[in-house]
């Protein structure tokens, strides 16, 4: 349990870091945050910078800019010096990421970035130290106290760096219009990508995977089409091919309990009317929201004219990878 104690400890310090933080915002952050916006709509990039701690938190932080449609890149302070400053562009911003203020290796790449036309955004927790005196606009990240016991090793201040640069890169996100389907541009082989990118017809069972039966046959002429396609349920057409109804194998237990003669009745006095369904043009996502939705195993696809052309399987959306 003294373990369990001590994590909880951290937890506090930094959760009460975090609200510190979230006291100090101000204006300083709306014009950090129209300053990246106008930034990225002249086609220019973000440059995150920072040494030791700092810097692998820009790592996260410059990811998930980039993940949002900013673009960004990480320079290290020591291999800008030797060469890497060939990244930096007239009109680029840069993110200097340093809680004293005073780190020596990035001190020493600031006077050279300033020979570029380039905005400074720092994140510091001393807005008088040297990077802050450097800086066109300042984000004040101080806390009171690191939870490492000899309040030295960086934790309170690195997570509060790090939701400061979460922070900045929703706001930018906002600002700037980004939707879910630009998201899904930059994931194309995530399951959100694919949800968002891909449309029913490409998932959907078709073809001989695809039961379609007349609203006149009966039941047991029905599993047989049912049993040609391996499918759990078959879509139930007028005599001009709209769907009318759906039967599926759920149907089937649940009427042969109080009905003997079920198998010679016609599918037309035993379906469900006016099924749920989903045009072929339509994004994989909606059959996601569908299926978590409603309580439904196959969900029929139809085109324009509201017939059935496709089939999803609830089962087959785990192995598209789409939850």
């Amino acid at each position: 349990m003294k373990h369990l104690a001590k994590a909880r400890e951290v937890f506090d310090i930094e959760i009460a870091a975090l609200r510190a933080v979230r006291r100090q915002l101000d204006g300083s952050f709306d014009a950090a945050v129209d300053l990246v916006a106008e930034t990225l709509r002249q086609r220019r990039k973000l440059i995150v910078v920072g040494i030791g701690k700092s810097g692998n938190v820009g790592q996260k932080i410059a990811a998930t800019l980039r993940s949002t449609g900013s673009t960004s890149v990480v320079l290290n302070p020591v291999d800008a010096l030797h060469g890497d400053l060939g990244i930096v562009c007239d009109g680029d911003v840069i993110l200097a990421l340093s809680y004293s203020g005073e780190s020596e290796e990035l001190l020493n790449l600031l006077p050279a970035l300033k020979k570029f036309s380039v905005k400074i955004i720092s994140f510091t927790g001393n807005t008088k130290s040297s990077l802050a005196k450097y800086s066109d606009v300042v984000l004040n990240i101080k806390v009171q106290k690191e939870a490492c016991p000899f309040n030295l090793a960086p934790t309170s201040s690195t997570t509060a760096t790090l939701v400061m640069g979460d922070a900045l890169a929703m706001a930018v996100l906002q600002a700037r219009g980004f939707k879910k389907e630009d998201y899904a541009k930059h994931h194309p082989n995530g399951a959100i990508g694919r949800a968002l990118l891909l449309q029913i017809r490409d998932i959907m069972r078709g073809s001989d995977r695809n039961a379609i039966a007349s609203e006149k046959i009966s039941v047991k002429e029905a599993l047989l089409v049912m049993t040609r396609a391996k499918s759990g349920s078959v879509s139930v057409v007028n005599q001009k091919g709209k769907l009318v109804g759906v039967f599926t194998d759920g149907d089937l237990r649940r009427h042969m309990a109080g009905d003997d003669g079920i198998l010679s009745k016609a599918l037309s006095t035993v379906m469900t009317r006016n099924p749920i369904c989903i045009r072929e043009d339509c994004l994989a996502a909606e059959a996601l929201k569908i299926f978590n939705e409603r309580n439904i195993d196959d969900l029929v696809v139809v085109n324009a004219k509201k017939e059935p052309v496709g089939l999803i399987d609830s089962q087959d959306l785990p192995k598209l990878k789409l939850m």
